[in-house]
């Protein structure tokens, strides 16, 4: 059996968030256990990450940012359908609880997300070859459309689609956030004929909400590897190779009152977890199980 050639781009998300993030994004990276990142450009430590994906060559996109912290539009910073009565993005949940009842007015959502793209390519020299969305506001209705536009306009090739292969069966997630990420995950199906009509690509396969935090162990990326590499092995068999993005997010803790996006950092990233995200990729045993499985790992610029 010809064994299938994988390409992982393991992107760390949240680059910019606070300077202990990015030191410890730099630092999975250098030990070879992240390929790619992804820039919040309203995250407080945003432009020295900039500097310092220049300086270590990490290849980097935009990590879209709708519901945390401040916006970058300055017209939207006073009084926009975004901001909460504190001045504020929505949040996470709020976001989504805003866009149900109809209160987001999407021309403003498309302006936020320009101004967020000029403010990359103002920090960064160049345009992000892949954009996402922090918290997966990228795949929500309405949402969607406007999101695709702007990569489209921009000539963005790459975002990404979180459905992951055997979430159903991972019973070590916690009820109340399985239902957010079954949300999450019909939200993309929903979304693949739009991204698909603007000419939007991304990898053959995503992991990352059954890893993250307390969940990731070098089992449990083996696993969901395996699982991903199964499936493409068995959707294109007569394919020799196939792509595949795990999303992480390792950093050492934030320390409030630095870091954030705007009102300070949240409580996942001042927890353990992060950290434990850090040891857990750098171990040597994650590395050699890519190599016994034919897996390189790249960023989207490789594809």
């Amino acid at each position: 059996l010809r064994m299938l050639q994988v390409k992982l781009i393991v992107t760390g998300d949240d680059f910019g968030y606070c300077p202990r993030r990015n030191q410890g994004i730099v630092d999975c990276f250098l030990a070879g256990a992240i390929s790619n990142v992804s820039l919040l450009v309203n995250g407080s430590a945003a432009a020295d990450a900039a500097k310092l994906a220049r300086r270590h060559n990490i290849p980097i996109g935009l990590h879209a940012n709708l519901s945390e912290g401040s916006p970058v539009c300055e017209v939207l910073k006073t009084n926009s359908s975004l901001l909460n009565q504190d001045g504020f993005f929505h949040g996470k949940m709020g976001f989504r609880t805003a866009l149900s009842k109809g209160l987001l007015n999407m021309s403003e959502v498309k302006q936020e997300l320009k101004a967020q793209v000029e403010l990359f390519h103002e920090l960064t020299g160049h345009l992000p070859p892949h954009m996402d969305g922090h918290q997966h506001v990228h795949v929500l209705p309405e949402v969607r459309h406007v999101f695709a536009e702007v990569l489209e306009e921009y000539g963005i090739k790459y975002t990404r689609v979180p459905i992951e292969p055997g979430l159903h069966s991972c019973d070590w997630i916690p009820p109340s956030l399985m239902e957010f990420y079954l949300g999450v995950e019909e939200d993309s199906f929903n979304t693949v004929d739009v991204f698909t009509k603007h000419g939007i690509r991304w990898p053959d396969m995503y992991i990352g909400l059954s890893t993250m935090g307390r969940n990731m162990s070098v089992s449990s990326i083996r696993s969901a590897i395996d699982s991903a590499v199964l499936q493409l092995t068995a959707r294109t068999p007569q394919s020799s190779t196939g792509t595949i993005e795990l999303m992480v997010h390792p950093g050492y803790p934030s320390v409030p009152p630095v870091g954030g996006c705007g009102e300070g950092p949240d409580d996942f990233s001042q927890s353990w977890e992060r950290l434990h995200e850090l040891q857990t990729l750098i171990k040597p045993e994650l590395q050699s199980h890519y190599k016994s499985r034919n897996i390189q790992l790249c960023s989207f610029k490789d594809l």
